[in-house]
């Protein structure tokens, strides 16, 4: 909202809403191709053109995923370092320190919690904790909106980067609600698999986007240009809270970040032919040296470059576009479809190539320009 301001932000939200329910559901009718049913995204772009296509998916995927874990692990920080600066306002622990601690905490999670279908109870715990955040972040910005002077919403920035970070908050926009994971999301769906998926994302782009925007546009309201990227550093009110909305955020981080983590993890286990008893030395050690070597990597660039929004632009521009906008589009033309059909989807592989080349220019610029001016490891 800060770089699109009321009509930008408003008309972005909606339209990716209905642009990303379009494009999911495109990808949920392909998912069973060819009277097959393909659990992995990679696998249904092999069947369909190859090998090589087979790679490419691969590799965009787990590129997505990782910028993904970056991000979660940047939010589970910043929600500690939130927490911290309730209690204490000394700034003695920095932010890096709080993502090493956001991080440690994802290690041991990914140790004791082996694959997804382990995941249960946690699952309920994950909607708990967001129906906590969005109320109560909902109702702090309400009533500082309530109680606070005139805000200031005009767009930051001069007119060539107003383009740029307008491009970039695009990106951010189709990365909000896509995930390049809608066939491994399927594998665990019932049968009919295609109805019940198209039921799913009928509930979650109509009732399920609600507290989204919602929480989006009361923030934006309370606190105009100024809404930070982490909304509980702007909001006021009672310490208990805030610190509950807080300690919601951060525990949401790390079950998040393993959701997204579980397909790389899912590879390794697979390539390493890991099977058995979870609690078995070797399969609990290899979890341990493994997966804690994953995210130890993917701790360190999160503390290094903790510019959440920009990675959210980034990974929007080279994987997250094309996984869910470029090549469904051109999947679903291998269906019998007619000439009118296919002249839309092909209108749709073009626009979203532009707008991929002009978010990544974007993006890249943005997180040159933070370099410059936050130095390696910045307590933002």
């Amino acid at each position: 909202m800060v770089p699109l301001g009321w009509i930008g932000g408003v008309t972005g939200m909606v339209l990716s809403t209905i642009i990303s329910l379009y494009a999911s559901t495109l990808m949920a009718k392909i998912h069973q191709y060819g009277e097959k049913r393909h659990i992995r995204y990679r696998d249904l772009a092999g069947f369909m053109y190859g090998y090589r296509a087979y790679a490419i998916v691969w590799g965009l995927q787990y590129a997505n995923l990782f910028l993904i874990n970056i991000g979660f692990i940047i939010l589970g920080g910043q929600a500690l370092k939130a927490f911290y600066l309730l209690f204490r306002e000394d700034h003695e622990m920095k932010l890096p320190y709080f993502i090493i601690i956001a991080g440690l905490a994802c290690v041991f999670f990914a140790v004791s919690v082996p694959h997804l279908s382990a995941l249960g109870v946690w699952m309920a715990v994950s909607t708990f904790l967001s129906i906590v955040y969005f109320s109560i972040a909902f109702a702090l910005c309400l009533k500082d909106g309530i109680n606070a002077p005139p805000r200031d919403y005009s767009i930051p920035g001069s007119s060539s980067s107003i383009t740029f970070t307008t491009i970039g908050a695009a990106a951010s926009l189709v990365f909000v609600y896509n995930t390049g994971m809608i066939p491994e999301i399927q594998a665990t769906v019932r049968a009919p698999v295609v109805d019940n998926m198209l039921k799913a994302l009928y509930f979650q782009f109509t009732i399920g986007v609600v507290p989204v925007h919602a929480v989006t546009y009361m923030g934006y309201w309370a606190y105009g240009s100024k809404s930070s990227s982490y909304l509980l550093y702007n909001v006021s009110g009672p310490v208990w809270l805030r610190g509950l909305a807080n300690i919601a955020a951060f525990i949401q981080s790390i079950i998040t970040l393993h959701i997204f983590a579980s397909p790389t993890y899912e590879y390794l286990d697979t390539k390493y032919r890991i099977s058995g008893s979870v609690l078995a030395f070797r399969n609990l050690s290899f979890r341990t040296v493994v997966r804690g070597g994953y995210l130890a990597i993917t701790i360190f660039l999160s503390a290094l470059l903790p510019f959440l929004g920009d990675f959210m632009s980034f990974t929007g521009a080279i994987s997250t576009i094309p996984l869910t906008f470029i090549l469904p589009n051109h999947m679903y033309m291998r269906k019998q479809i007619s000439s009118l059909q296919k002249s839309w989807h092909w209108f749709n592989i073009v626009f979203f190539s532009c707008l991929a080349v002009a978010a990544l220019v974007a993006a890249v610029r943005l997180i040159a320009m933070d370099s410059k001016t936050y130095h390696a490891f910045a307590d933002l």
